[in-house]
């Protein structure tokens, strides 16, 4: 039965009893795409062309002389992804200078969250502490300005700060030893500063000193890249400007953003939450003010034109009240429009949206780019918010974090996900790596007739296995992909020639080998590959053909332990399988089974599975295992 492992960030930090052996001693680059796998007994080194892979499929030649010819031939133009030490997109580190919420649902609480569910490093300077929950704030005690200066300087000082989110600032004094700070690094450009003009909490506290809005408008606006206020911030903020001041629809928020422009701040994003318009209210907004200025719409959650079977089956909301936020730039001024959520979840629904803002442009991206992406965040989280406390509680802020039900590789765990398949299957894998053909083979007891029949059967598979590459090339888009998949092929075909030649020392001829039938447990695992093929999916048939590979590699490496230790019972001196077993545990094999384990790795990395896609692979895995021990199994019993 598979494991539910989507819950735990590294299930498994030791070795799994004795039938690892294929996992020590491997770690680093994963090369991507799809191995070729075989259990062939000539398989040469792959190092090289391991690491001349660059993105494209790994072949793993069956013959010194085909992998001659490969890399001869084949010189891909992509590059080894390392997945331990690169990931695809870099983590930034962001800075938040915020109060507390010992709720957890806002301030630097909430934005530490936001930054870690945009695969961002947060750090933090407090400003205030504030106790505090969803209900409201009972007491706020403020920092130091000396204090927040140090801790200001002790996060620049150290570490590449590439976006900064201020949220309540609390009074002048505090603001005015942030923008001296912020200036003095004037020798090397400031990373965008977004900030959210934290005045009052929703139950009312104040958390902006009265004398401390001037300073903010004054010395602090000029430095920020977007300020973020809502309705009742903007209002206090024009208010001491003597600017029209009062906000009661969608053509009062418009003016508003144009004169908060007028303040310093390079954009304005004025938050609607506390506004109630309509679609009408967006058109007639358009229709008045498009030929003065350039008013861009984003409608986000709204049916749009040529979705007549989405509007049969969903509710129109396009008739429901809207939320709409204005981003006002220099020459441009955007309507995020998205339907109003009827949720309480909405405490530190400010701080989340700028700090998601943050992580946007943190990594390069326009305004507009980042307050669209920023805006459908906070959207998300508040509409799949889990109702927390008593009043109004937090958003869900890791809603676009999927638990990974296989972990990333790391330094310490190269190979999590062949852990996980080991573990899955572990009784049936011990049954299938000490079966007794192989104990018997390593003693040199096992009957000659047992191992022709076995090395018989081997040869008839191969067709199977050649033909689940033929499927391969089928579903391959590419001409380099189809390429590969024949090439695939034709190493089979090279294999059989070299399987003749070993049977022929056997004394089986190539007469008897094509007049052999084929046993019951070979036409199930062939049948069963083929039958994966079929299916259309390539991880399972990586699946199909890794339990194959990966098995012969650990039973090989299995014997070679056994026969160094004292009084082994494996016998190496006059065994006529000595050279089997030095085949299958020697370093042309192994770097065979090393590219099949960073293949399988690679792959589980850069396409993580759903829980259930995880179980489906464990099963195949599993299924394949049970095969090849009844592979086993025939030979001994002359099936």
């Amino acid at each position: 039965m598979v494991e539910d492992h989507s819950h735990v960030i590294n299930p498994i930090d030791r070795d799994i009893e004795d039938n690892t052996q294929t996992l020590k001693g491997y770690g680093g680059g994963y090369s991507v795409g799809l191995s070729v796998l075989s259990r062939s007994k000539t398989v040469v080194d792959l190092s090289e062309i391991t690491k001349r892979a660059e993105g494209l499929p790994v072949i793993v030649a069956h013959t010194a002389k085909t992998a001659q010819k490969i890399m001869n031939s084949w010189v891909p133009t992509a590059h080894v992804v390392d997945t331990i030490t690169k990931s695809a997109i870099s983590h930034k580190a962001l800075l938040t200078i915020a109060g507390t919420d010992s709720s957890g649902g806002a301030g630097i609480q909430a934005d530490l969250k936001t930054f870690t569910a945009h695969k961002c490093y947060g750090t933090s300077v407090v400003t205030a502490l504030t106790a505090q929950n969803t209900t409201g704030v009972q007491a706020v005690h403020p920092c130091p300005p000396e204090f927040v200066e140090q801790q200001i300087r002790s996060v620049l000082d150290d570490i590449d700060i590439r976006g900064i989110k201020t949220g309540m600032l609390y009074d002048a004094s505090i603001i005015r030893s942030l923008t001296k700070t912020l200036k003095s690094y004037g020798g090397k450009a400031l990373p965008p500063i977004v900030c959210d003009p934290v005045c009052v909490s929703t139950s009312g506290h104040t958390l902006l000193q009265p004398e401390a809005v001037e300073v903010l408008i004054h010395e602090f606006f000029p430095l920020t890249a977007v300020i973020t206020p809502n309705k009742s911030e903007a209002e206090l903020i024009l208010s001491r400007r003597n600017l029209p001041s009062t906000i009661n629809n969608l053509q009062d928020m418009l003016i508003a953003a144009d004169n908060l422009l007028t303040l310093g701040p390079k954009a304005v994003l004025l938050k609607g939450g506390h506004i109630t318009a309509s679609l009408s209210d967006v058109n007639s907004l358009q229709s008045t003010f498009q030929s003065a200025r350039n008013i861009r719409v984003e409608k986000d959650g709204l049916l749009g034109e040529n979705m007549e079977i989405l509007q049969t089956a969903e509710r129109d909301l396009s008739s429901d009240p809207l939320v709409i936020d204005i981003l006002r730039e220099e020459n441009s001024t955007t309507l995020f429009v998205r339907p109003r959520i009827d949720s309480s979840s909405t405490h530190g629904t400010g701080c989340t949206l700028s700090a998601a803002l943050a992580c946007g442009l943190s990594r390069g991206l326009t305004v507009y780019e980042a307050t669209k992406l920023a805006t459908e965040y906070t959207h998300l989280g508040i509409e799949t918010a889990i109702p927390i406390g008593k009043g109004h509680g937090p958003l869900n802020h890791m809603h676009a974090v999927t638990l990974r039900s296989i972990p990333r590789p790391t330094k310490t765990v190269p190979h999590p996900f062949t852990r996980l398949l080991i573990h899955s299957s572990s009784k049936i894998w011990k049954e299938y790596v000490e079966h007794d053909f192989v104990k018997q083979l390593a003693k040199g007891t096992l009957p000659r007739e047992c191992f022709l029949h076995f090395i018989k059967q081997d040869y008839l598979y191969l067709r199977y296995y050649a033909r689940a590459y033929s499927l391969l090339a089928a579903k391959s888009s590419t001409f380099t992909d189809i390429d590969i998949a024949t090439r695939t092929i034709i190493n089979v075909i090279d294999e059989v020639q070299t399987h003749k030649k070993f049977c022929a020392q056997w004394g089986i001829t190539e007469e008897e080998l094509q007049t052999t039938p084929e046993s019951p447990a070979t036409t199930a695992y062939g049948a069963y590959i083929l039958d994966v093929g079929l299916q259309g999916d390539t991880n399972k048939l990586l699946m199909a053909v890794a339990a194959c590979l990966l098995g012969y590699g650990e039973v090989g490496l299995w014997l070679k332990k056994e026969s160094s230790k004292p009084n082994t019972w494996v016998v190496t001196e006059g065994n006529p399988y000595a050279k089997w077993m030095e085949d299958y545990s020697g370093p042309h094999y192994q770097a065979a089974v090393k590219a099949g384990l960073d293949t399988i790795e690679a792959m589980a990395a850069a396409d993580p599975p759903s829980p259930a896609r995880f179980k489906d692979w464990c099963h195949v895995w599993e299924k394949c295992t049970r095969l090849e021990k009844g592979f086993w199994d025939m030979a001994m019993g002359l099936l």
